[in-house]
């Protein structure tokens, strides 16, 4: 049995956790991966906790675009998974700071 994929989220729907040593990402894509969960995991933790986020769209004044949502990290370098097993690429999460990236971050 599969999971429904959420519809999108309108501006001002979704909210940040931001301050002394926590941040947010947001992690863009296109909309070929709606509905698709990433995971992020804090470098060097290859086999322990990962954090993951579906893709959505999300409606925003230009328009809808995709992305999946990190509302509150700690601050510090994180691993955005390709896969279960391939890293994508590493992202550096500052604290009181939205941090924006692409995934893919390079093409397979």
């Amino acid at each position: 049995m599969s999971e429904p994929v959420p519809g999108p989220s309108h501006p001002g729907s979704v909210l940040l956790d931001l301050g002394p040593g926590t941040g947010a990402l947001i992690l863009r894509t296109g909309p070929e991966a709606n509905g698709r969960e990433i995971e992020i995991s804090p470098v060097g933790d290859h086999g322990g906790h990962r954090t993951h986020s579906a893709v959505r769209p999300r409606e925003v004044p230009r328009g809808t675009q995709y992305a999946a949502v990190y509302p509150g990290l700690a601050a510090g370098m994180y691993t955005v998974w390709r896969d279960e097993r391939q890293p994508d690429g590493e992202v550096t999460i500052a604290e009181a700071t939205v941090t924006t990236a692409w995934w893919p971050a390079s093409p397979r």
